[in-house]
């Protein structure tokens, strides 16, 4: 059961549930926990609970607004203080996997809603993150490409992509190990590689025959 203190103002409820159902989300399938589960762990009622949030949906959209709002300020502190491109790059993705490893069940709340087919207010909130991720991303790419840091046909949108998915397969391969404190020692290899990959000359193009 989560501790709290005796009282609890209505925005404090509110944040409370929120680390409830992130907690409960890293240890078990988001798509299985229920308002009574987290009601048991808050030690509330099941009405306590709705009278902040009116359905389980409106709980979902609010974990998700805070996983978009803390992980873009965690972002947007750590690139406004970067010396440059490239390292904006490489803070953010170990600044991004540092979240994850402090909030597991946020990365899995994530994936669940994304792979939800209705347009759901937390699907929507999800995807929305991601777009305004990708974008900052881009950037970073092209700055790190004016500034010569990175090969200028680097394509812009597909080092975004990437960049996303290792931290999306970091998440997963720490999850299935059950060691998700593994990512920390995986991401600096991990982004080397990609580090190489974005600063690599481009291919000499083929001889022509005579």
């Amino acid at each position: 059961m989560t501790s709290r203190p005796a009282y609890l103002s209505a925005e404090e409820r509110r944040d409370l549930t929120v680390q409830t159902v992130i907690d409960l989300a890293a240890l078990q399938n988001p798509a299985e926990i229920t308002t009574t589960d987290i009601a048991t762990r808050m030690g509330v009622t099941q009405s306590a609970l709705f009278r902040h949030f009116p359905t389980k949906n409106a709980i979902l959209q609010a974990v998700m607004e805070w996983v978009a709002t803390r992980l873009m300020a965690r972002i947007d502190r750590v690139l406004a203080d970067a010396p440059s491109p490239m390292a904006a790059l490489e803070t953010a993705f170990l600044t991004h996997v540092d979240m994850v490893v402090r909030h597991p069940g946020a990365p899995r709340v994530l994936f669940g809603e994304l792979q939800r087919a209705d347009p759901t207010p937390a699907r929507m909130v999800a995807q929305a993150l991601l777009q305004q991720y990708a974008e900052k991303l881009r950037r970073l790419v092209r700055d790190g490409k004016e500034a010569g840091e990175l090969a200028p046909d680097t394509d812009e949108s597909a080092a975004a992509t990437l960049f996303i998915g290792m931290i999306q397969g970091l998440t997963v391969q720490a999850l299935i190990s059950g060691d998700v404190r593994r990512m920390r020692a995986d991401a600096p290899l991990t982004f080397a590689l990609f580090r190489r990959a974005l600063t690599a000359p481009a291919p000499a193009p083929p001889s022509g025959g005579t």
